[in-house]
């Protein structure tokens, strides 16, 4: 029986990929090498969104091989697609996949006849990812994603449902959508059809919110225009089901840094819808994207960032500094910032997403909230903790070691905020069910 290892740099839709081609391989006989034993194949799927992810790539790669000479190595992803002769010039490789569209046929050559209808999740069954759309049609200037991932994709809804099904029934607790641009599921199927036909995130979300079993529905980064009253209306007619956690990219919040990016909207729109989210939503977790140091970036526009971010109440800032990526407009622009420059802003973004975190914590004492407990073996058996519907870590006890088991949803009424190393920490009870 040949033996398998798999590793996955960047993003979910990366992670969804190498799941689905694991779960090709076992069906004709492959497994996952065990701890110390070698494999027969490794398959690494790279991520090119900053040079650090190409970095880690070569470095995944080198090591492979020198830990394993014996094994083939097959590279996929989107350093894989942005620069495969580098990529196929590293020791080991034996085939390089320049468009993860050509994944069907990679399976097919290895002898895959039946191609997976799906993936069946992760072995805890607590959280699972279904990709649901790939491409982008947007063309900011400092991103490589458009030309690594080209064309854009949505899969059928019945698809979809089916593979949300069998996950619940599964075990899988909380199902998170994610894309490349998820905000646009649905955007290849309307074409030259009138709009009352057209497919939208929020049919997708309704035909699963409809689906029996014990579970919740989470969506991945979305642009914040994107984040329709339509959309809204869904999420706040299924609070059951789908969760109030949205993550709009912000970016930028000054509206000269993001014409220059090629951003198709400005920050007034994008606070504006944040205040809609907030109208329609009961307290609901946003959390965004910031890039920081863009070329020519100036103290009064990073100023603007930080004010931005405030005025939308993040409860988490992902903090990006910028990186020039070959290929993109962006890469030749003049006016790049020093990188102690760069370092310093980052640290106050940093600070200030501390702050908000916390107060945001802190408007949820009193809530109950919905937790996914999750394995924290660190903790003693009296405790428990996990992630909320809202998206903050909580943590809660309970009086037995068979209370509350890992991959259980359990309702938590929040008592107090903590500050902990790892960041925000909620402290709750758990509340009695039937």
């Amino acid at each position: 029986m040949a033996r398998l290892k798999t590793v996955t740099l960047g993003c979910k839709v990366n992670q969804y990929e190498t799941a689905w081609l694991r779960e090709g391989l076992m069906s004709i006989g492959y497994r996952d090498a065990a701890e110390g034993e070698n494999p027969d194949l490794c398959l690494v799927n790279t991520c090119t969104v900053t040079g650090e992810g190409d970095a880690k790539s070569r470095q995944t790669i080198r090591r492979l091989h020198r830990d394993h000479p014996q094994a083939s190595i097959v590279v996929l992803g989107c350093y894989a697609a942005r620069d495969a002769e580098q990529v196929a010039a590293l020791p080991g490789v034996t085939e390089v996949v320049r468009d993860r569209r050509e994944l069907p046929d990679l399976l097919g050559r290895f002898g895959v006849i039946d191609l997976p209808q799906g993936v069946t999740g992760s072995d805890d069954r607590t959280r699972a990812w279904v990709k649901v759309q790939d491409g982008c049609l947007l063309r900011c200037r400092y991103c490589i994603i458009p030309i690594v991932r080209p064309g854009m994709s949505s899969r059928p809804i019945d698809a979809i449902v089916d593979e949300v099904r069998r996950l619940v029934e599964r075990g899988h607790r909380e199902v998170v959508l994610t894309g490349i641009h998820l905000g646009h599921y649905g955007v290849d199927f309307n074409r030259g059809k009138p709009k009352s036909e057209w497919t939208r995130l929020s049919h997708l979300l309704e035909r699963l919110a409809a689906l029996d079993g014990d579970f919740r529905l989470r969506l991945s980064s979305i642009e914040a225009t994107e984040a329709t009253r339509e959309l809204l209306d869904v999420m706040r007619s299924l609070p059951h089901r789908i969760v109030p956690h949205l993550h709009p990219c912000l970016q930028s919040g000054s509206e000269s840094v993001l014409r220059r990016m090629r951003r198709r909207w400005g920050a007034k729109r994008f606070l504006d819808r944040c205040a809609e989210i907030r109208q329609r939503l009961d307290r609901p977790a946003l959390t965004t994207d910031v890039i920081v140091g863009f070329p020519g970036e100036t103290e009064a526009e990073f100023s603007e960032t930080l004010a931005a971010c405030r005025e939308a109440g993040f409860s988490k800032i992902h903090r990006f500094p910028f990186g020039p990526r070959p290929g993109t407009p962006a890469f030749d622009d003049p006016g790049r910032v020093a990188g102690e420059v760069v370092a310093e802003r980052m640290e106050r973004l940093g600070a200030l997403e501390s702050e908000l975190q916390h107060a945001y914590a802190r408007s949820l004492v009193g809530a109950t909230l919905e937790v996914l407990v999750e394995r924290h073996p660190e903790l003693p058996p009296s405790e428990r903790q996990g992630t909320s519907c809202r998206y903050l870590p909580v943590r809660f006890p309970v009086e037995s070691s068979s209370e509350a088991e890992r991959g259980s949803l359990v309702p938590v009424t929040i008592e107090r905020v903590e500050r902990t190393a790892a960041g925000t920490l909620l402290i709750g009870r758990r509340i009695a069910t039937k």
